[in-house]
């Protein structure tokens, strides 16, 4: 792999702890399931400021607007490459 293909990698490893999965789970949300399931939450997805290093949920304080806020560009980025190729 190529540096770019290294970043590539790292963010759509990381941009997938905020998309919903095969079974429309967000994995942000490790097993808390009304998060899941209730549709006002559902799609609602937070901004953690640490994640579970083995199923990606959400840990301490939530609606940061630090470093997990570049995870929108990261999509946008990774949306842009992924569509050159």
């Amino acid at each position: 792999m190529n540096l770019w293909e290294v970043a590539a990698e790292l963010s759509q490893r990381l941009t997938n702890i905020f998309l919903p999965d095969e079974t429309g789970d967000h994995p942000l949300y490790g097993g808390l399931h009304p998060f899941q399931s209730n549709p006002h939450w559902r799609h609602y997805v937070l901004f953690y400021e640490y994640f579970h290093g083995d199923n990606g949920a959400g840990l301490g304080a939530s609606h940061q607007t630090g470093w997990t806020g570049l995870v929108a560009k990261l999509i946008q980025q990774l949306s842009q490459y992924q569509q050159g190729e």
